[in-house]
This record gives structure tokens, C-alpha cells and sequence, in this order.
């Protein structure tokens, strides 16, 4: 067996894809009646604001500080600056009590989702020196209630975190929200690119593609599998040796791998990132039947290699038509969280585990050890052969993410938290993992599959049910957890 060569890192020879960055918008306020009645009070909440925002830049996204509000005019000011910059979260920080009219505007106006951040200066007051105005800096919680209730009375979701001002375990929940933003940052931006046609039968791959417009503002490119076809023909000999060479320090040939189905994934593998490039996608989700051996067929079974080289890049790639789990994987990806093609395989009641996994394209990131290029004869249920991606799935706390659509056409994000244990596994071309849900691997699949799930989904790496559950919420869609 051939051994990978590496001599650079994994993000060093896939660097990431390049992204419209997140945009968080903060507004920080208090009651300005307060100020010339304590002349002390107005500076020591603006340092409190000054490390809010701090804390906030540290977190991956591009940060508008609108500044300080102390009445509904102010209010309306900033609401409007909120709104031209087009955030994809916006955090009101409540600094002291301050009436729920400045605000209100901010949540209406910009049409952005809002985070309401209540953090106090310290873990408790000092009772024994404190006078009025030391204590109004303690007292921000005494509006969010306010602010609570009338959020509920406009429609508008309501979202808070109350705590100290350098409490971690707050700062933990603030930037389950700053990632939240990200999922939402790419969906509404998302341009997602859907090659061939449906797997013939698979009902509940069907996607309305008006759905996710609708829903996240996503955009859907159909696409032709002779776009691919036109892009392929024009790749250069040097062109397939550079991407075979790269092919080799990023994975482990497996001796099965025929020359020329290595040469002829490369060759695909290079007009697949035209094809990205050319059409500014963002996910891929593809499928073709083909027929003896024709063009298209070998194209569609020629991609496994370049499209688990694009999700390693941070552009994910799913077979089988599977436009909602593309999306899926994309939302792991924003978290972190890498996002693997994935469906059950089998159930191991011995050792209490559900096997999982899929043939075709799988993101690196996730893998246990150095990716295996193993040689197919034959793909199951499938037309065609070449070369597959086989790794194990990296031991520890995994998270699924289904995209699952109803019976009134709603999307929803539907979750489960396992860890991925040792075991034996399966060599067939594929990625694997066996997870423990801590329950019986059968009332499991039950349970997972009356949510309307689907039988793909993406799989993370992490704890990050409450970072999909946030991001829902941002979302405006249902989140259902088993």
C-alpha cells in the first residue's frame, strides 16, 4: 500500500474557500435621565461597552459598533445604521435599566435578529459602599423582562443572555449565538449548485428548490452535467499530474487504485473546481444514472475524488442528488464542525452502536487517520467505477444534522449528539464510524426516523446540537433533537 506524503497540512495544501464574512452589529444603551444625575455612572458603562466589543472581534466576524443610545431618538439613529449594514445578528447590549422604546425600532427596522446581552460588571454588588449610582450599573437585568414582553407583543423573537461581564460560562452562551451567525451569514449568501437529476426513487431527496430562497435567501444554480463535461475536456495533461501529485500527500493509495481511474479522477477533479469557481457555488449536489460506460456516467462517477478535495476546501459535495444535505454539511462547516455525507450502514446490538457512513465524497477534516484512495470495481446501486474515499471518522463527541422538509413545505434542522467508539469496520470505499447514542441502536433509528428526516444528513465533530439549535432560531425554522 502506497503511503500518503505530507509535508504541508492539510489546510495548507486545501486552503479554504473565501467567504463574505459574518457581520454582527452592537448597540450598547442605557437611560440618559440617569446621567446628570450621576456623573460617574455614563463612563463606567462605556469601558463595560468598549470590552463587549473587544470580545465580540474576537469571534470570527466583522463587528459594526453603532455606538452608545440613551433615548428613543438615538435609538431610531442607530436602528437605521443597523439596517444599511445588513448584520447578520445584532447584539443589544443593555449597560443599566433603559426603556423598551429605544430599542424596539432596532428590531423592527433592520429586519435582523437580535441578541439581547444583559452583562453586569461584576458577580455581586458591594452592599456596604454601593450608593444609587453604583448600583444602576447592576441593573440592566430590570429591563430585559420589558424588552421580553414587548418583543412577544410585536412578533419578534426574543432571544437573552444575562450574566457578569467576564463571566466565561456567559461568553460561552454569546458565542453559541456569534455561531449561530455564521450558519445563518452563509445560508443567506449561499449559492448552491444542483448537477444531473434525482436519484430515480429516492422520494424523499426531493427538494422544492423555491424552498431555500424562500427560507435562508440561498440561491439554487442548476446546473448540467455537460457544464462539467466542457470544463474536463479543456484540462490540461500537466494539469492531471499537479492534481494527482497533490492527490498523493493528501491521501493513502490504496494498491486497488487502477492508474487511469487515479488520472481520470484528477482530471474531473480540476474541472470540478472550474465548475465551482465559474459558477461561484458554494455546495454541490450531483447525480447521474448513465448508461454503458458513456461520458456522463464515468463523469458522474469520476468525482468522488475532486468533490471530497472541495469539501476539505470548505465548498461541501454530496452524491446522490442530495441538495438538503449539501446544505446541511455546509451549516456543520460554518460552525467548525467539518460535515461529512452520511447514512446508516448497519446496527451493532452487541456493542450498543449504530454504524454509519456513505460511499462518494467526505470531508477530511473528520477523518481519524490519513484518507484511504481505494479502487472500485463497482459502485453499489450505482453505475460505474474508479477510485473512493475510505477513512475512519476521528473518535469522540459527533453531532448529526438532518435538513428535513414537512408536510406544509417547512424546513426544519433536526439533530442528534452520539460519540464515535472503536470497533471494527467495514473496507469497501467508504467513510466510517460507529456511533453510541447511550440507547439501544434499534429504538434509536426509530426515534431519529419519525422526525422526518430523511435518510442522509451531515456528521460533525463536537457537541454542537445547541449551536444547530441556535442557528433555527436565527433561522426561523423548527429544530427537533432526539
Amino acid at each position: 500500500m502506497a503511503t500518503a506524503e505530507h509535508s504541508l497540512s492539510l489546510q495548507e495544501l486545501l486552503p479554504p474557500v473565501h467567504r463574505r464574512r459574518t457581520r454582527i452589529g452592537l448597540v450598547s444603551g442605557g437611560l440618559g435621565t440617569y446621567w446628570p444625575q450621576f456623573p460617574g455612572l455614563l463612563p463606567q458603562l462605556k469601558e463595560s461597552a468598549a470590552y463587549v466589543a473587544e470580545r465580540l472581534g474576537q469571534l470570527g466576524a466583522d463587528v459594526t459598533d453603532v455606538g452608545f443610545i440613551s433615548d428613543a431618538e438615538e435609538g431610531a439613529v442607530a436602528a437605521e445604521e443597523l439596517r444599511r449594514a445588513d448584520c447578520d445578528l445584532i447584539v443589544l447590549f443593555l449597560t443599566t435599566y433603559l426603556t423598551s422604546s429605544m430599542v424596539l425600532p432596532i428590531a423592527r427596522r433592520s429586519h435582523t435578529p437580535v441578541l439581547v446581552v444583559d452583562l453586569q460588571p461584576s458577580e455581586r454588588m458591594d452592599h456596604a459602599t454601593f450608593d444609587t449610582g453604583a448600583w444602576l450599573a447592576y441593573c440592566a437585568q430590570c429591563s430585559v423582562p420589558e424588552v421580553g414582553n414587548v418583543f412577544r407583543r410585536g412578533g419578534i423573537p426574543f432571544r437573552s443572555v444575562s450574566g457578569w461581564l467576564r463571566q466565561e460560562s456567559a461568553w460561552r452562551r454569546i458565542e453559541q449565538w456569534i455561531r449561530a451567525a455564521h450558519v445563518r451569514a452563509a445560508l443567506r449568501h449561499a449559492r448552491h449548485g444542483l448537477m444531473g437529476h434525482l436519484y430515480p426513487g429516492m422520494l424523499d431527496v426531493s427538494t422544492d428548490l423555491t424552498l431555500l430562497p424562500t427560507t435562508f435567501g440561498s440561491h439554487v444554480e442548476v446546473l448540467e452535467f455537460d457544464d462539467l463535461r466542457h470544463r474536463v475536456e479543456q484540462v490540461t495533461e500537466a494539469e492531471t499530474r499537479d492534481r494527482m501529485a497533490l492527490a498523493r500527500q493528501v491521501f493513502t493509495l490504496d494498491d486497488s487504485v487502477a492508474d487511469e481511474d487515479f488520472a481520470w479522477g484528477a482530471k474531473v477533479s480540476v474541472g470540478l473546481d472550474r465548475l465551482v469557481e465559474d459558477f461561484g457555488l458554494d455546495t454541490l449536489a450531483y447525480y447521474h444514472r448513465g448508461l454503458d460506460g458513456e461520458l456522463h456516467e464515468r463523469l458522474g462517477a469520476g468525482m468522488i475524488l475532486g468533490a471530497s478535495l472541495l469539501t476539505a476546501r470548505g465548498v461541501p459535495a454530496a452524491g446522490e442528488y442530495e441538495l438538503r444535505t449539501s446544505v446541511a454539511q455546509l451549516v456543520s462547516q460554518s460552525v467548525g464542525a467539518g460535515g461529512s455525507f452520511t447514512e446508516i450502514q448497519a446496527l451493532d446490538f452487541e456493542d450498543g452502536v449504530v454504524e454509519m457512513g456513505h460511499d462518494g465524497p467526505a470531508h477530511l477534516a473528520v477523518s481519524a487517520r490519513d484518507p484511504l484512495l481505494r479502487g472500485l470495481g463497482v459502485y453499489h446501486g450505482k453505475r460505474g467505477w474508479g477510485v473512493s474515499v475510505e477513512f475512519d471518522v476521528r473518535h469522540g463527541p459527533v453531532t448529526l444534522l438532518g435538513l428535513g422538509q414537512d408536510a406544509d413545505g417547512g424546513l426544519s434542522f433536526i439533530t442528534s449528539e452520539g460519540t464515535v467508539v472503536p470497533g471494527p469496520l467495514l473496507e469497501i470505499g467508504n467513510t466510517t464510524s460507529r456511533v453510541d447514542f447511550g440507547r439501544d441502536p434499534g429504538e434509536w433509528v426509530d426515534a431519529w426516523s419519525a422526525t422526518g428526516v430523511g435518510h442522509h444528513w451531515s456528521l460533525a465533530v463536537g457537541s454542537h446540537g445547541a449551536d444547530f439549535r441556535a442557528a433555527a432560531s436565527l433561522l426561523g425554522i423548527d429544530h427537533r433533537e432526539v
